[in-house]
């Protein structure tokens, strides 16, 4: 534990926004470092040929929503930690609580990866065919998901190994971890791929065993680093493992919830034409980048609230909310205005002639409710720090019926059809973001961050 934490001085108290900003940029180097490999990969792929790229494009889909799911393992262990490491700085003494609590996260996600492994290995053939892989295609998919599940268990064990550290308060290693793992994963992709220095081309198959070594390396490097960080555990203490997986199951409802939204949407873009789908899904790929800028003070305001609450200090953690709620529209905003001035180039960059009548208005929904979306992230990163995970399911579940119907009414014939999709969009992200500001101000006073207790 850093001398800070045991005097109960953190650097937010004295410096709460050059705090935010700078603890936030790790995380968002750390949230970028997979992206741009996957950009990487594909180029690699793309070598191959289009039988090889569309496998990779339909194993990379399963693999994302499949993995999704299983986020609440990062979730819920960095706000126990961060909790715990509060607790530790307010008795003024080291303990091995929140070292006990990552060795059980820890040991469930590698029992959780192992299962889904063996689930995943057993089932490719039928997941690819229910994708709509044919042929070579579904062949290739099949090689690409086996080799790929078998470094689930380690994916998973960095969720958690990430998660403890960043409750721990230290966000710089998991971008150490996350650029070494995916510069080994970029250095092996030519070698396993194309076959070099000795080894055997292995096609498709090479990418992912090149991912599922770089995921087994990342995991021992994460778990090693968060143990350092927190002290090795003394015992094997199981009893966290039941709030754990608690967790698990309203966040599990959420991710559910969020892609069943996100599927709706794409469903309705698909069907009302081919140049519909093709902006949709560009202004859906926009937001999902701009979501790694917002989801970083999420992941801070999250570990930052979690460690004040440990720390008795409810008025620490109100300062929190309040700060990344700011940081949150404000750069939920900028990229706003960013989208703005980029409408022209990305609309001759990637839009279709054929589309382009399409593009500007749903462009322009997405750009004016960035700064709603800012204020979603970052009240959600409260509701995390504060272990609010029911409060979030249910808000979500609402947010789906209600942009869900806006979708599901959506007339595909109409001209303004896709409009309607990207407005369901803003209903979706302004359900949940005034629900979130309603929980955190003015709040009960009987909630998380209220002023009783």
């Amino acid at each position: 534990m850093q001398e800070w934490g045991l005097q109960k001085v953190h650097p937010f108290v004295a410096r709460p926004h050059l705090t935010v900003l700078a603890q936030s940029l790790p995380i968002l180097g750390s949230l970028l470092a997979e992206p741009l490999t996957g950009l990487i990969d594909t180029a690699f792929v793309a070598r191959l040929g289009a039988e090889a790229l569309a496998a990779l494009g339909v194993g990379t889909m399963v693999l994302s929503a499949v993995f999704w799911s299983f986020s609440f393992l990062g979730v819920a262990t960095q706000t126990k930690v961060a909790t715990l490491c509060g607790e530790e700085a307010l008795a003024g003494s080291p303990s091995r609580s929140a070292a006990r609590m990552c060795l059980a996260a820890v040991l469930v996600a590698l029992l959780m990866g192992a299962a889904a492994a063996a689930i995943g290995l057993a089932l490719s053939g039928n997941i690819a065919g229910a994708m709509g892989a044919e042929g070579e295609v579904q062949g290739l998919t099949v090689d690409y998901l086996r080799w790929r599940f078998v470094g689930a268990p380690a994916l998973l064990a960095s969720f958690a190994a990430f998660g403890a550290l960043r409750g721990a308060q230290d966000m710089r290693t998991p971008l150490l971890v996350a650029g070494g793992m995916n510069a080994l994963n970029v250095a092996l992709d030519p070698l396993l791929i194309f076959g070099m220095a000795g080894l055997p081309a292995m096609g498709v198959e090479g990418a992912a065993l090149a991912s599922a070594i770089s995921h087994w390396v990342g995991a021992a490097w994460a778990a090693a680093a968060a143990f350092r960080r927190l002290g090795w555990p003394d015992a094997l203490d199981l009893h966290p493992i039941r709030g754990l997986l608690s967790a698990g199951v309203h966040l599990v409802f959420r991710a559910v919830s969020l892609n069943a939204f996100l599927i709706l949407g794409t469903r309705k873009a698909t069907l009302i034409g081919v140049g519909a789908g093709a902006v949709h899904q560009v202004i859906r790929s926009v937001w999902f980048f701009n979501a790694l800028f917002l989801d970083s003070f999420a992941i801070l305001g999250q570990s930052l609230i979690a460690y004040f609450l440990g720390n008795a200090d409810r008025s620490a953690g109100r300062d929190v909310a309040r700060v990344v709620c700011q940081w949150s529209l404000a750069t939920g905003a900028a990229l706003g205005v960013v989208m703005l001035v980029a409408e022209p180039w990305m609309l001759r960059l990637y839009i279709p002639a054929s589309a382009a009548a399409l593009f500007a208005v749903p462009w322009r929904i997405a750009a004016a409710c960035q700064p709603i979306s800012g204020l979603t992230f970052g009240t959600d990163g409260v509701h995390f720090g504060t272990g609010d995970f029911r409060f979030l399911r249910n808000v979500v579940l609402a947010a789906l019926v209600a942009g869900g119907a806006i979708i599901v009414w959506a007339d595909a014939s109409s001209p303004w059809a896709l409009n309607a999709v990207w407005w369901s969009f803003v209903v979706w992200t302004s359900l949940r973001a005034v629900a979130g500001m309603v929980r955190v101000w003015p709040g009960r006073p009987n909630a998380p961050l209220g002023t009783a207790g």
